[in-house]
Formats: structure tokens, C-alpha cells, sequence
């Protein structure tokens, strides 16, 4: 796969211990590469993605991205040649009660990484994921491709536009990708995805582990905004487009170092209620209630994301439909609540056959 790019080579993951981080190492550990993650400390009184994977050789540092010299010191010792920027504060509720936080990790966070990254000699591909956040959101019905403006109305989305316009500053400064071979080596570029969900996702305020703790429990859960529209997608169909441009990055293809939207077809871009009622089509025990909270945080009411330019350029493609993407995420709670499994690779196995079912070029062996 991805043209065997990855096998025994250095990559380094920002992020490892959460849950998009946790599952792009369990694909990069199938692809024979040699991974270090370096993040924050798993979180203590709730089950861990990371741990329940048990990877063998598993390499980590804890390290938080606020601190420029220890990064340096990783990045100096393993020496990566491709770099996957995951860490982040990844909440938009939390961002109005950490405002300052949130923008450290996620605006001079991303500094910081990019910044470890100009002393890493044997370096060739830098992914550094944001959020489709990252858009000025005016609430529109058309979906927001990478032409549009960068913005945000609270911490979070402000913190993620940020991000995409200290990238944009060191692709620009130090990292241009018409000096590659002269002043540099190295082709860096953006990636922007939708709502993901999957098994193993246990974060505090978020759809899917929200329904699956009160499932759990036993109890109804309840649902705020239930007509809030956003693209919901398989934590597996973004890693795929982030494995794809890593690929094409460290194949020196200049025109990749750009931004990227990663999301489902239209499909996929449906209100939270019926987001809530696909899971609980596949597991019964999710019992669901809806409220409309009063003197709430703003969090935009509609985000649809155009991936045009993946499909055509990257040819990348979203694979699960809304109800596959449901069945699998509902599965993996139950088989994990019920019996102890963790289907993680299982999931990923059969998301490789639907790919090369599809004839996609990554999925080829």
C-alpha cells in the first residue's frame, strides 16, 4: 500500500495517545514503519485506544508541543523522515474555558513542530492536520473548499485557523516548494477533515463516546444541537488521504504541498440527530433524548466540506457510506463492552478490501 513508502522508515506522530493519533499508528505499525509517537500522557480513569492496541515495539515520548527544546531533543534523537502533526486541543466546547491553552497547543504548538522540524536532517514529508474548523464559517449551504478564508469564531476554530496560516507561513519561508533540492528537502502541507468517529474514541463532550458511556451505563443519552449539520466520517477515511499525501510528499511531488480537505460525499454531511439515530440503528441499548441548551457557547450550525481537489488530484475517496460508518463505530463499542475485543485492525482489514474493490491506487499491493 501507498506504494510501500512507509516500510522501516522514521515517522513521527504528534498525538499518539488520541483517538485519530492512536489509529493512524495501529496503520502505520501494519505498514512495517518505524514509529515513534510523542504526545501527552494517556488519560487516567477511562479506557485507552493506545494501550488496548498493545502494538509491540510501541515507541513513545511525553512530550507536550508547548515545549520548543523538548521537541528539539526528539526530533534530534530519531531523526524522522516523515512527520504527521496530530496534537491538538480538540474541543470546541472546552476552547471557552481554556481559550489561552487551546491556542498554545494548537497555533504555537504547530510553531513549535514546524519549527523542530527544520533541524531534522533526514526529513522529506510533513502532514500537519487542522480541522475543517479552520473556515471562516458564515453558515452557508455550500460546502467550503481550500480556496476559501481561514477564521473561526471561538477559541477552537480561531486557534485551527491560526494553524493553517503559521503552515502556510513556513511552507512559504522556509519549506517553498519551488526551492526543493536547493535550499531544502522538505514538501509540507495541510490537511483539513471532517467529524471523525470509530471505536476506541472515549473524549469528554463529543457525539459518539457521549451516546456510548450511556449506553453503557444504562442510560438515555442526550443529544444538544441535534440540527446541527456536519461531515461525518470513519476515522479510517482521512488517515487514508493523510497516508496518501505523506506518500506523495516524500515522492517529491511539489504540487501536493498545499491544503487538503478530507470528508465524506454528500451523504455523509447530516444533522447531529440523524448522526445519533445511524448508531443507534446498529446498537439498541442507545437510548436517545435531545435538548436545545440556553445561554450556550456559539458552535456553528451547518459545516459542509468540498474534497473535490482530494478526489481528482490525490484520487482519494471517501469508502463507507453514513450507515457502514455507523455499523462499524457501534460494532466496535459493542464487541469491546460486551466481550473485551478490540476490532481495530479488524476494521481496518476490511476497509483495505473495500478500497481494493475500488481499484483506489493507494490500496494496491
Amino acid at each position: 500500500m501507498f506504494n510501500d513508502i512507509y516500510r522501516h522508515r522514521r515517522v513521527l506522530v504528534t498525538g499518539h495517545t488520541g483517538f485519530k493519533g492512536s489509529w493512524l499508528l495501529a496503520w502505520l505499525h501494519r505498514l512495517q514503519a518505524d514509529v515513534l509517537g510523542v504526545g501527552l500522557p494517556l488519560p487516567a480513569g477511562q479506557p485507552s485506544h493506545l494501550d488496548l492496541l498493545a502494538l509491540p515495539g510501541s515507541k513513545s515520548a511525553v512530550v507536550d508541543i508547548r515545549d520548543l527544546a523538548a521537541l528539539r531533543s526528539v526530533f534530534r534523537a530519531f531523526n524522522p523522515e516523515i512527520v504527521f502533526h496530530l496534537a491538538a486541543q480538540p474541543l470546541v466546547r472546552l476552547s471557552y474555558q481554556i481559550p489561552v491553552e487551546t491556542l498554545a497547543t494548537n497555533a504555537m504548538g504547530t510553531a513549535h513542530v514546524l519549527e523542530a522540524c527544520r533541524e531534522a536532517t533526514a526529513l522529506r514529508a510533513i502532514v500537519a492536520v487542522t480541522s475543517d474548523k479552520c473556515y471562516e464559517n458564515s453558515e452557508r449551504e455550500e460546502p467550503y473548499n481550500e480556496q476559501d478564508r481561514v477564521g473561526g469564531y471561538d477559541p477552537y476554530s480561531v486557534s485551527k485557523g491560526c494553524a493553517e496560516l503559521i503552515i502556510s507561513a513556513y511552507r512559504r519561508s522556509f519549506f517553498h516548494p519551488e526551492a526543493l533540492g536547493r535550499s531544502h528537502h522538505v514538501l509540507l502541507a495541510s490537511a483539513r477533515a471532517g467529524n471523525v468517529v470509530g471505536g476506541g474514541d472515549w473524549a469528554v463532550d463529543r457525539l459518539v463516546p457521549d451516546l456510548v458511556r450511556a449506553a453503557a451505563a444504562g442510560q438515555p443519552a442526550v443529544i444538544r444541537n441535534p440540527n446541527a449539520v456536519r461531515p461525518w466520517q470513519h476515522v479510517l477515511e482521512p488517515l487514508a488521504g493523510y497516508l496518501v499525501l505523506g506518500q506523495k510528499l516524500h515522492e517529491r511531488q511539489a504540487a501536493c504541498a498545499a491544503a487538503w480537505n478530507f470528508g465524506p460525499d454528500a451523504d455523509g454531511m447530516v444533522a447531529v440527530q440523524t448522526a445519533a439515530e445511524h448508531l443507534a440503528r446498529h446498537w439498541p441499548a442507545i437510548r436517545l433524548t435531545t435538548t436545545t441548551p440556553t445561554n450556550a457557547p456559539h458552535e456553528a450550525g451547518i459545516l459542509r466540506l468540498d474534497c473535490t481537489k482530494a478526489k481528482h488530484d490525490l484520487q482519494w475517496r471517501p469508502i463507507w457510506n453514513t450507515d457502514q460508518t455507523f455499523r462499524h463505530t457501534a460494532g466496535w463499542y459493542r464487541d469491546f463492552y460486551a466481550e473485551g475485543k478490540v476490532d481495530t485492525f479488524a476494521d481496518l482489514d476490511e476497509y483495505i478490501r473495500a478500497a481494493e474493490s475500488l481499484n483506489l491506487p493507494w490500496a494496491e499491493k
